[in-house]
């Protein structure tokens, strides 16, 4: 069994398929909630907490692209799966534009969704397991504490800042890939929710920001990768 109990949203307003789909995922130990159109999927939604949700694209009443404007307006988590007849490039982007974790055009193999279902799923909580095990980290002569976004320089703990929710998530991420190249359209995704033009500028002020909060070490540097993204770069100081 792979599904582990994971709760399961499937929007498709055409029973007979969605039956199907629903008892071919619950063989594979998923929680499976069918609603047959956008409007009962709202009502799921507002009532219960889901692991994944997958909305068919073009259904009566509400269609899944609106559902999912709804969900992540007050959800930005909740992995989406789109599935559609559609194919054409315009309505492949507006699902990724509305937050979509991966698209599936009809009529597809079960086991492919499956195992798009299960590569998500471990992203996921890949993800929230490692931010529950990396809760403070030092940075050269610096030390942060992610949960109280404090970022201290240790020489002199009365230099210390209080970073805003997006400083320090990005800081977090920089920390996590320390020497390493953090790609820009990662941080946008994950922080942002979009990668676009108007929030890559915003990363670029945020970044600017952390270069100034770490100035008293000159060992620590955040460098801007050419048409890739960022490097939080800590050199070992050379003792004289």
């Amino acid at each position: 069994m792979n599904g582990n109990n994971q709760k399961i949203l499937l929007v498709e307003d055409d029973q007979n398929f969605g039956d199907v789909l629903r008892s071919y995922l619950e063989m594979h130990d998923y929680i499976v909630t069918l609603a047959t159109d956008g409007s009962i999927g709202s009502d799921f939604l507002r009532k219960s907490k889901y692991d994944l949700c997958i909305f068919d694209v073009m259904m009566p009443k509400k269609d899944g692209f609106t559902l999912a404007k709804e969900l992540r307006e007050k959800d930005k988590d909740t992995p989406i799966i789109f599935l559609t007849a559609k194919t054409m490039k315009e309505d492949i982007l507006e699902g990724f534009k509305l937050g979509a974790d991966d698209y599936i055009a009809k009529p597809f193999n079960s086991e492919e969704l499956l195992y798009r279902i299960q590569a998500i799923l471990r992203r996921k909580f890949g993800k929230e397991n490692e931010e529950d095990n990396f809760k403070e980290f030092t940075i050269g002569k610096y030390h942060f504490n992610f949960p109280l976004r404090i970022l201290t320089f240790t020489p002199n703990p009365k230099e210390a800042h209080k970073l805003s929710p997006k400083e320090a998530l990005l800081l977090k991420m920089f920390c996590q890939k320390l020497n390493e190249v953090l790609p820009r359209s990662e941080a946008l995704t994950k922080i942002w929710n979009d990668d676009n033009y108007f929030t890559a500028r915003s990363m670029d002020v945020f970044v600017t920001k952390l270069r100034k909060y770490f100035k008293s070490d000159e060992n620590i540097e955040i460098n801007n990768i050419h048409g890739n993204g960022f490097q939080l770069l800590v050199r070992i100081p050379v003792e004289e």
